[in-house]
């Protein structure tokens, strides 16, 4: 296999570190317009590219699932989320006939490692084919399912041993950032190049942050959400994220003025500890810089961050945790110091501490995710826009902007091209599909950047989308096709359906053409069989013991939450 030959002649393979957030807004850290401070991410994407059209797939694990394997994630067994939705769903777990960028990597002679959420297995107690060290990593840290406290996170794991984490002062944010500096480091003492997989939980909910990182934010949504949308877009035109005159979204019809809200102090807290979360990833983010810097390797190293989806619009209702029937999970009845743990939003519960188990809902991801309208679990822009920010200085990425429309099956082929393997060297995994996406990295280099025109398609919980260069037709499930052009309107605010309907017709026939070949099961039956009882886990009603509490609800139950 050959090497990537880097500016000035020498071969050498780079290391590679993928860093993901969850459940993280366009617009949330500072090189992209958010007030929130993020110091090292903004430090990162001046230093690198920063991607201002890429999108992932407007869910935790579908997105997991496509960018690690560089195929959309229907095709990966992983259509909704973990959890069998057969027959007419999806296995919910990550197929092993797919490979993985940690298999494709590892064949070629790279240490690997996941430090992180993963949320790719069905069954996260017992080890089986979709567990990270069975997927081509040789190591994993953290938690196996999705959302879990920030102080006594569940389902954790040391490669395939359950580990306990219930300690007063434990904080997985930090604890995360702690791995993945000591991952470095002995990575340093290996002559393999190395693959870290950083899979963060923040800023996801439930909001947890420590009582010094609330005060840090304290008093920035004093003025509410209308102020705070207005203040990110005129910070993303001045940054230049948005190119065109961008109009901001109206404020979500389902969401009061602030002036028209009451409880002003908890309404601005539950943004503070969403920020305070932000911020103590940045933090560890800024750990694993310094980690590169202390042992060398931080030029040899590409480092890309990205987003999992958009804000998250989830709600939820208020109540003892322990009078659950049954209790999630994902939900500690009690706290390290026995306290019993309240859930819900609901004024009563002042989110923070671990005796709170509590999310920011829709008005402050409506800010989130400024300026664009929807969520988490749609694919309008803001369940599916997210930054991406790449930095590599021997490879030759540039800094500046790169408007290139690209999206999660995109970073595979990119990470290949880098590492100097083709995309059809993959002798491990033959069975493999092949990948579905192209290489971005020319267009990181200042050269030739692939077509603006390539289709981008999407689908999630029957939301569906496809943009093809300026165009982009999307549609609710449920709901007619819509027609925005995205080159000077990327807020979806003016459909032109109506107006151009050849053009419609012809983004969804590739669409529908795209969805028979990824396989794409049909939505309406999925919620038959789930309203009929069948399938083990699905987007409507509360899932069996042993599920997660958010992940249950899909963007159907959160609009009838909220409606």
């Amino acid at each position: 296999m050959t090497s990537t030959t880097q500016p000035g002649g020498s071969a050498r393979r780079p290391n590679i570190i993928l860093i993901l957030a969850d459940d993280m807004g366009f617009s949330d850290i500072g090189c992209f317009g958010g007030e929130i401070r993020t110091p090292h991410l903004d430090r990162l994407g001046a230093e690198g590219t920063r991607m201002t059209s890429f999108y992932n797939t407007a869910r935790c694990s579908p997105s997991r699932a496509s960018l690690l394997t560089g195929l959309h994630p229907h095709r990966t067994g992983v259509g909704i989320l973990t959890g069998s939705t057969l027959p007419a769903g999806y296995p919910g777990d990550l197929d092993p006939r797919c490979a993985t960028i940690a298999d494709m990597l590892g064949g070629a002679g790279y240490r690997t490692s996941c430090v992180g959420k993963w949320h790719l297995a069905g069954n996260v107690r017992e080890p089986g084919p979709a567990w990270p060290t069975r997927r081509g990593f040789e190591r994993h840290h953290g938690p196996l399912g999705g959302a879990t406290s920030y102080f006594d996170p569940v389902t954790m794991v040391e490669d395939e041993e359950p580990i306990e984490t219930f300690d007063p002062d434990f904080s997985l944010t930090e604890h995360l950032g702690d791995r993945a500096d000591a991952e470095i480091r002995a990575a340093a003492q290996d002559p393999r190049p190395f693959f870290l997989y950083l899979a963060f939980t923040a800023p996801h909910w439930p909001l947890h942050a420590r009582p010094e990182q609330i005060a840090e934010c304290r008093g920035m949504y004093d003025e509410g959400w209308d102020v705070a949308r207005a203040r990110r877009l005129e910070r993303m035109s001045e940054l230049g994220v948005l190119e065109s005159a961008t109009e901001l979204t109206a404020r979500d019809e389902n969401v009061p003025a602030w002036d028209e809200t009451a409880d002003h102090a908890w309404q601005a807290r539950r943004m503070e500890v969403y920020a305070a979360q932000v911020s103590a990833m940045d933090a560890a983010i800024g750990r694993v810089l310094d980690a590169l810097e202390a042992t060398q390797q931080s030029d040899d190293t590409m480092v890309l961050f990205l987003s999992d989806n958009g804000g998250c619009a989830e709600e939820i209702p208020p109540g003892w945790a322990d009078e659950m029937d049954p209790v999630p999970y994902n939900v500690p009845v009690r706290t390290a110091t026995g306290e019993r743990v309240r859930k819900g939003n609901d004024p009563s519960v002042v989110p923070g501490p671990a005796s709170t188990f509590a999310s920011y809902g829709r008005a402050w991801a409506n800010v989130s995710n400024t300026p664009f309208r929807e969520y988490k679990h749609w694919v309008h822009e803001g369940g599916i826009a997210t930054p991406l920010l790449a930095r590599w200085p021997r490879g030759g990425v540039a800094a500046g902007w790169d408007r290139t429309p690209a999206q999660l099956t995109d970073i595979v082929p990119t990470l290949l091209e880098a590492a100097g393997i083709g995309a059809a060297d993959r002798a491990s995994h033959p069975e493999s599909p092949p990948l579905e996406g192209s290489s971005l990295l020319a267009g990181w280099r200042g050269e030739e950047s692939m077509s603006d025109t390539h289709p981008l398609f999407f689908e999630h919980e029957g939301n569906s989308a496809v943009r093809c260069g300026r165009w982009k037709a999307v549609r609710a499930f449920g709901s007619d096709w819509e027609l925005y052009d995205v080159q000077v309107d990327r807020t979806e605010r003016h459909d032109l359906a109506a107006d151009l309907p050849e053009r419609v017709e012809s983004l969804v026939g590739a669409w529908r053409d795209w969805a028979d070949q990824c396989g794409v099961r049909d939505r309406s039956g999925i919620l038959e069989q789930q309203q009929g009882g069948r399938g083990s886990c699905g987007g409507r009603g509360r899932q069996g013991r042993g599920g997660l509490i958010q992940d249950v609800r899909s963007a159907w139950t959160v609009r009838e939450m909220q409606g």
